[in-house]
């Protein structure tokens, strides 16, 4: 009854939202998102099926597969990262009353394992399973199959929430599933035989015979993280509300350096203030740092994005990702102190440009870390300039339109006990063309002239808006302060 209540609080706090009315396009466009990527997973799987069948004839197909289960659910565990983030609820108020925290949190954690991610492999499974199962094991055995699949996917959300949880709080906690999956990797590609394939194989066959004992040990595994989760979400929740860190204040950044830069330098200063001084902020950034780092890496010392397609993905992804995580939230941070921005004159233009600047400086950070694929020689230098280049000019022009029509405030150190909402269906449309269009026109320019001189026209693009950047910042100012009333009532609702 505990647990139906507190679900039925959620879904009311959803629909109690002063942007639920708002989001509605966004949630259809989310929809139908959703519906294409199953359709490409079942693609997936029907290829998988028919090809295993041709190219491995001395094995069954679903062996193959599941010699192969390591590495989905290392990618599972990765795609987790920029779609899932940790489960959040309103937990402050129910502190307040008297029910066992223990309870609440598990809740959050059941919520957690009953995600609609956890079901996106099935798509990609079970129609596999219908190909190369049935014929021995009928309709049963793509049942029990498909709830094993199902369970590791379970399994694989509360290693990740553990790891996600970890590195929220004390960014070295990265080193613990990078050593889990180093040691992994070790085990299977230095002895002769790879007893890691062979374990997820034969548990994979045990799952489509219904072995109970597969199960059963899967969900003790289960039980495991989940124990391992609350555990530490209870401290974590705890330190958050007492604001615990807030009484040591280790050092304290001025950058005083910036004072000769007038206001321009005074709002350069509130950004990196914001940036490193907030929770939020800090975790938004550690995130996409990493998986940055770990793109680059596999670009740079692997074959696996050897791809014409997979490479542009890959480069452009590194470049634009740093500012959109923050920029896709432009003027939702300062939503929290607004008021006393406007009572300055001007202030908003010259935010604007300080935010330009350091976004656009913040390209190094990619560069840098593509270094490695540009000595290996997977990525040109003309090509990371063009790309960088383009990522300063058309991808941030986009992004900086997002500064007229964001009316909602974000909290800036929220974590655990913090409730994250949806973007605006606006905000979604303009997070994908930032994405989508750097890949459409560079695949058009290289099929109309070729990689080089496709390269470019992406740097002379990227420059001509980087040079007339001060006239687009001040159009986005102006349409700003039209419609600055509804949005400050916006910011002021979302508080």
């Amino acid at each position: 009854m505990l647990f139906k209540e507190l679900y039925k609080h959620h879904r009311l706090a959803a629909k109690r939202h002063p942007m639920y009315e708002k989001n509605k396009f966004g949630k259809f466009f989310m929809y139908f998102t959703a519906v294409f990527w199953a359709g490409y997973l079942i693609f997936f799987g029907t290829t998988f099926a028919l090809s295993f069948a041709e190219e491995v004839p001395n094995m069954e197909p679903y062996n193959v597969m599941n010699k192969g289960l390591i590495f989905v659910f290392a990618l599972d565990f990765l795609m987790r990262f920029p779609f899932q983030k940790t489960p959040t609820q309103e937990v402050k108020p129910y502190l307040l009353i008297p029910i066992k925290r223990n309870k609440i949190l598990d809740f959050l954690l059941l919520r957690s394992g009953l995600d609609i991610f956890n079901i996106v492999w099935l798509f990609m499974f079970v129609p596999f399973a219908i190909i190369t199962v049935t014929k021995f094991f009928g309709v049963t055995g793509i049942i029990t199959y498909s709830l094993g699949i199902y369970l590791l996917a379970v399994l694989n959300n509360y290693w990740y929430l553990l790891c996600r949880t970890l590195i929220n709080e004390r960014i070295y906690w990265i080193a613990l599933p990078i050593a889990v999956y180093a040691a992994l990797g070790a085990i299977m590609f230095i002895p002769e035989k790879n007893f890691i394939s062979i374990f997820t194989m034969n548990l994979g066959g045990a799952f489509i015979e219904g072995n109970i004992l597969a199960y059963l040990g899967t969900l003790a595994a289960i039980a495991l993280l989940w124990m391992a989760n609350r555990k530490i979400m209870i401290g974590l929740v705890y330190a958050e509300l007492n604001k615990v860190e807030d009484t040591k204040v280790k050092h304290v950044s001025e950058y005083k350096f910036l004072e000769r830069y007038g206001e321009i330098g005074e709002y350069f200063r509130l950004e990196l203030k914001m940036l490193f001084r907030n929770k939020r902020c800090k975790t938004s950034l550690r995130s996409i740092a990493l998986i940055v780092l770990l793109f680059s890496g596999l670009l740079g010392f692997s074959d696996v994005y050897d791809g014409a397609v997979m490479k542009s993905f890959t480069s452009i992804y590194a470049f634009v990702a740093f500012g959109m995580v923050i920029l896709t939230q432009i003027m939702s941070f300062e939503g929290n102190y607004l008021d006393g921005l406007m009572t300055r004159k001007e202030s908003i233009f010259s935010l604007l440009k300080a935010k330009y600047y350091l976004y656009s400086m913040g390209v190094i950070i990619p560069f840098i870390f593509m270094i490695p694929a540009m000595v290996m020689g997977k990525l040109t230098l003309l090509g990371a300039f063009s790309f960088a280049f383009f990522a300063i000019g058309p991808v941030y022009f986009m992004l900086f339109q997002l500064a007229v029509y964001n009316n909602k405030t974000v909290p800036l150190n929220d974590g655990v006990s913090g409730r994250q909402g949806s973007g605006s269906a606006f905000q979604m449309m303009v997070s994908f063309a930032a994405f989508g269009i750097p890949m459409i026109l560079y695949s058009a320019l290289n099929a109309l002239f070729g990689e080089v001189i496709g390269q470019w026209i992406l740097l002379g693009i990227g420059l001509a808006f980087m040079l007339t950047s001060h006239l687009w910042i001040q159009n986005v100012y102006k349409r700003f302060m039209a419609r600055r009333y509804k949005n400050m009532e916006g910011f002021r609702d979302t508080k």
